[in-house]
């Protein structure tokens, strides 16, 4: 009972890809760029919390007399100091934006929280250790529901982020690096939760061979 398994041990490493991943496209504005080649695109790239324009025109107000005012440059989405930001707000950010910086928020709110776990089951924890299993589960049931909202959210940028009359260009823009990279930690944060469950099932079958074969030797003790 002393000896980790293999299961988690490559859980952990699994892991730890997960981390780094989920946390370089939770952070990065990539999830969708333009074509560099193409001069004038109005968009250069975004992300879950910022969006990169070359130029692009106001579009609340079209054929009015912000036509001429132009968004250029980075910004946070919700960016408080940047006249005019808080007017675009719901076209920079529609329902299903929403929806993908939620299911992608409790990703990563799941990875930080099985991060501490993980830290508790490699440093303070051996597997002859009360409890150990269960720690072992929660680390599973957490990296599973992250993996779940985590492919949700991808799902749905994947339906509609490149959809039309959103984003200018459309036809010129595709998904970037950062939503790769969230479709992969999405895909490693299930197999990593699988992994740990493999591994809480290999302790909870030696532990019940360990108290079986404790009762048995002490029924023959006992005989003899």
């Amino acid at each position: 009972m002393k000896k980790r398994s293999l299961a988690g041990n490559v859980g952990l490493g699994f892991f730890v890809v997960t981390l780094v991943l989920v946390a370089v496209s939770f952070s990065t504005p990539s999830w969708l760029v333009s074509d560099p080649r193409i001069n004038g695109a109005r968009l250069n790239r975004l992300g879950l919390w910022t969006h990169c324009f070359r130029s692009l025109p106001d579009p609340n107000s079209p054929n009015s007399l912000n036509a001429h005012r132009f968004f250029v440059g980075c910004r946070w989405i919700y960016d408080p100091f940047t006249s005019g930001y808080d007017e675009i707000r719901g076209f920079l950010v529609p329902g299903f934006m929403k929806a993908t910086q939620f299911f992608y928020t409790l990703c990563f709110i799941s990875v930080l929280i099985s991060t501490i776990l993980s830290l508790i089951y490699f440093l303070c924890c051996r597997p002859d250790q009360k409890r150990f299993i269960e720690l072992v589960k929660i680390i599973a049931c957490v990296l599973m529901v992250g993996g779940i909202c985590g492919s949700i959210a991808v799902i749905i940028f994947a339906s509609l982020g490149n959809r039309n009359n959103w984003m200018p260009g459309h036809d010129n823009n595709f998904f970037g690096w950062s939503f790769i990279l969230a479709c992969i930690g999405s895909a490693t944060c299930i197999i990593a939760a699988v992994l740990f469950f493999v591994d809480a099932d290999i302790y909870r079958r030696k532990e019940n061979y360990f108290k079986e074969s404790q009762s048995r030797f002490e029924f023959e003790d006992t005989k003899t």
